[in-house]
Order: structure tokens, then sequence, then C-alpha cells
């Protein structure tokens, strides 16, 4: 960013415009209507309204969430659910996009609840290059954003094809509408749950590797090779240690029907089934993305309470398919092949990542 450029506020280069006349007045939203419902949080796209009236078209804009200071760029017309924001307009001087940009570099404690827009982002100084260059800044990070975001669409695409390849070969679990051979997973597995020592504390630092949650959260989404934490010795007696080659399934809360293949030795926690020595007739990783097929279900089977909460009984009466082990393997010599096009996909999206982080570093500071 060159010393010479001007610093300015952001109140002195954005108007802001309440969106109270903008507000959808019924919320019955339909996908086939017009007029989407925004708001500047995570969801975007509330929904689709049919009113015509009161829609807002002075375009571009960025909304701005008042109370988190989450924001959009918007370049279609829309409606609001609520008044919680600002619509944010640009004076002549700056470029829109660019601003937007900048404005995503800023960091803001919001525990307050207050209205951030005039106590404190109106305040902010932003570099304010001559506007040709605010739009080759913001062009150039418009095209890294685009490729990432076709990145992330194909990885998207790969995940539904392995899924639909599943149906197209197996048909639909839960029904077995293909007429496969079934079996109760209590004659093909060892099911057992995990356990926690508590307090947890009083057994972290040791080395045998413990498994939680959030572990399998991200990353591979068949195995799991490695844990944050570990265990002492004296932990083992207050869990479960499996071994190597394992499936664990998470049984409870928001996970619940997360399943992994472990490919180490080491403890799991309540919040775990361990599926151990299990038949060779199913392939682990078929067995892993025939129980993906069935999440819902195992949601709806669980008991009800303050979050579902499936037990060891219940997993152990699940009627499980046992194809021909020839067509698992087919199905995961597809998968796999799908898993390399991902993993290039992935190194391609880090490499862009980084440009972009590089190119926002180098703009903004």
């Amino acid at each position: 960013m060159p010393s010479k450029w001007e610093m300015v506020r952001l109140g002195d280069v954005l108007e802001y415009e309440q969106p109270t006349k903008y507000i959808v007045e019924n919320t019955n939203y339909d996908d086939g209507y017009k007029t989407p419902v925004l708001t500047a949080g995570q969801s975007f796209i509330l929904g689709y309204t049919n009113e015509t009236s009161n829609i807002f078209n002075e375009l571009p804009v960025i909304i701005f969430d008042d109370f988190t200071t989450a924001i959009k760029y918007v370049d279609f017309p829309f409606k609001v659910k609520s008044s919680a924001m600002k619509i944010l307009k640009s004076t002549k001087k700056a470029y829109i996009k660019y601003i937007y940009y900048y404005m995503n570099t800023i960091k803001a404690d919001t525990q307050l609840h207050k209205r951030y827009w005039i106590s404190k982002y109106a305040d902010i100084q932003a570099p304010l290059p001559p506007l040709s260059v605010q739009q080759q800044i913001a062009d150039v990070l418009d095209s890294i954003a685009s490729l990432s975001s076709q990145r992330k669409q194909q990885l998207e695409q790969l995940d539904l094809l392995v899924k639909s390849r599943f149906v197209e070969m197996f048909g639909d679990v839960l029904r077995n509408d293909k007429g496969w051979i079934t079996e109760k997973l209590e004659t093909l597995c060892k099911i057992s749950r995990g356990g926690s020592p508590r307090p947890i504390d009083k057994f972290l630092g040791g080395t045998i590797p413990w498994i939680k949650i959030g572990d399998a959260t991200s990353g591979n989404d068949v195995y799991l090779h490695e844990t944050k934490d570990f265990i002492i010795e004296e932990g083992i007696k207050k869990s479960r240690y499996i071994k190597s080659g394992s499936l664990i399934f998470a049984n409870c809360g928001v996970s619940l029907g997360f399943a992994r293949i472990i490919t180490f030795e080491g403890c799991i926690h309540d919040g775990w089934l361990s599926f151990e020595d299990i038949d060779e007739r199913l392939n682990k990783v078929f067995f892993l993305k025939s129980l993906n097929q069935c999440t819902n279900h195992f949601r709806m089977t669980a008991p009800d309470g303050t979050q579902p909460n499936l037990n060891t009984g219940i997993m152990k009466s699940f009627k499980q398919i046992i194809p021909p082990l020839t067509l698992q393997n087919q199905y995961i010599a597809f998968v796999e092949a799908a898993d390399k096009s991902k993993f290039e996909i992935q190194q391609g999206l880090k490499k862009l990542e980084l440009q972009y982080n590089a190119l926002m570093q180098q703009y903004f500071g």
C-alpha cells in the first residue's frame, strides 16, 4: 500500500440508508418467487417473496448487520427481513467492491449489544487509492474469489456424485429395494460404547490417543489419522480402547451419524460407538458409506430427549445390507478416484487462498 494513498473515514465514502421501507411483510417464502429476502448473516438469502413493492434496486451496495458487523456485497434487487442492518452506498470517491474487500479485513469486538456502524465503523480509516486502482484491486480479488468458488462447487459436485453412485449401485439401504442379503449388525461386528474419564483434565497429558468428535470434523471424510489430545494409561480403565482399523460412529447430538475408520489404536469418549472385528463380507469403507446413507433414519430412531442419542441396542438390531464384495470393491474404487480428484482440487484451493490472503495483506496491510 503506497504511503501516498489517502486515508479516509468509511463514513465519508459510504452513505447509509435504513432498510425499514424494504422490510418484507409476508414471510411465506417460496423458491418460485422472484425477489430474495436478505440478511447480512451467514444464511444471506432467507427465501424468496412475491411482493412487488418497496424493492431495493439502487445497486450495488453493501448490507451491514448493525449488531454483528457481518457484511454482504449485493448487486441484485432485494428486500430485507429486519431493520437490524444498514444499506451502505458508495460516494463518487469510492468503488464499492474495493471498500467491501477492505471491510472484510476489519476485526471488531461485538460483545456489546449496540449498533456498530455509527458508533465504530463510520470512523474507521481506510486507504483510498485513485478510483481506477480501486477497481483494479477489486477485479484481481474478484477473479481469485471466483476461482475459489468454482473449486468449492467442484468439491460439492464430487460429493453428490459419490452419493448418487451409491444409490445407483445399491439402491435404498433402508428399503433394500435391490433385495440384498441383510443381517443385524450384532452378527457382523462387535459394537461397544466409548467411555470418558472424568474429570478429563486429570487424565490428559499421556501417550494414548484420545479420540473426540472434534478430531473428525475436518479433513478426510473416511479415515481418522490423528488426535489433538492424549490421555495417561490410567485413563484406559475408564474409557474404551479400540484397535486400528475399527469404525467409530458418533451416537449423539448434532454429530450423530458421523463415522470414521481410525488408523491407530486409541480411546474413544462416550460420544462414540465402536464397530470392531467387522465381518470380512463387508468392505469397511462401503460399510461406512452405507451408514452415511442412513443419518436421518438414525436421528429419527434415537430416543427422545434433550438431544438424540443412539444406544448399542439400537445399532445391534440395525439390518445391514451385504451386497457381493466384488460390487462393494467396485464402488470403493470409484470413491478412491473421486477422492484423488478432490485432493487435487483442494490443493489448488489452498494455493488460491494463500494467494488471496497475500494480496489482501499487500493491498490493505
